[in-house]
């Protein structure tokens, strides 16, 4: 199955919603530390429902902005949650971004990063269209260090690149790309039960659990662009 049929299939039955809602405990932090200013222009890759780029315009009151997805559903979708004019959703591919060279200001991705199949390539285009000075910040819950994640390529047909926190720090900067800051984003909204409580249905041990959603949560490789 490719990318687009498997999320396709997850905007049909509503799995969008439920991704905003989960991903939205660790990504408005990092959305609040992105240096958008008034009139910046942001791309957002994997936009899924369109959550992150309707945040940055209520709150930040970003410029013209533009979520792309590989998924005809999941374009569909988050065009029908907006009526706002200054969002744009477009169906397309990471490794052959639609837009111009130094076009956008900032590039958002949550979530997203680890589908595409030549993540290098991708961080060349992310470059490219990236204005200097321009901020790419990248957020995935699947990297080497968070463990109790890996389980996650068995339930999905396709291949999920496992990096490292070292990966993602070589890889930004043999694209040319600044790394400016990296760290972990613990998630504190999701309730953890106490020890007695555990096995539960999808964990072993509270100490899983916390492993998971406190000690690594979501990690954060944000790129500047020289």
């Amino acid at each position: 199955m490719s990318v687009q049929q498997e999320f396709d299939q997850w905007a049909k039955t509503g799995k969008d919603r439920g991704m905003e809602q989960r991903h939205w405990h660790t990504a408005k932090h990092a959305l609040a530390r992105m240096p958008v200013e008034p009139g910046d222009r942001v791309l957002d890759l994997g936009t899924g429902s369109g959550y992150a780029l309707r945040a940055l315009r209520e709150t930040r009151e970003a410029g013209s902005c533009v979520g792309l997805d590989g998924s005809v559903e999941m374009v569909h979708n988050a065009q029908g949650y907006t009526d706002d004019d200054g969002v744009g959703f477009v169906g397309g591919d990471f490794h052959h971004l639609p837009l111009a060279e130094n076009s956008v200001d900032h590039v958002w991705s949550m979530e997203a990063f680890y589908y595409s199949q030549r993540p290098d390539e991708v961080l060349r285009e992310i470059r490219r269209v990236l204005r200097p000075g321009g901020t790419f910040y990248c957020a995935v819950n699947f990297f080497e260090e968070s463990e109790h994640t890996h389980e996650w390529q068995e339930r999905i047909d396709i291949d999920m690149k496992l990096w490292s926190r070292k990966q993602y720090r070589e890889a930004f900067r043999e694209a040319g790309l600044i790394v400016a800051e990296q760290e972990t984003i613990p998630d504190r909204e999701i309730e953890i039960p106490p020890a007695d409580e555990f096995p539960t249905e999808n964990w072993e041990s509270r100490e899983a659990m916390a492993d998971r959603y406190r000690t690594h949560g979501t990690l954060l490789t944000v790129g500047v662009n020289s």
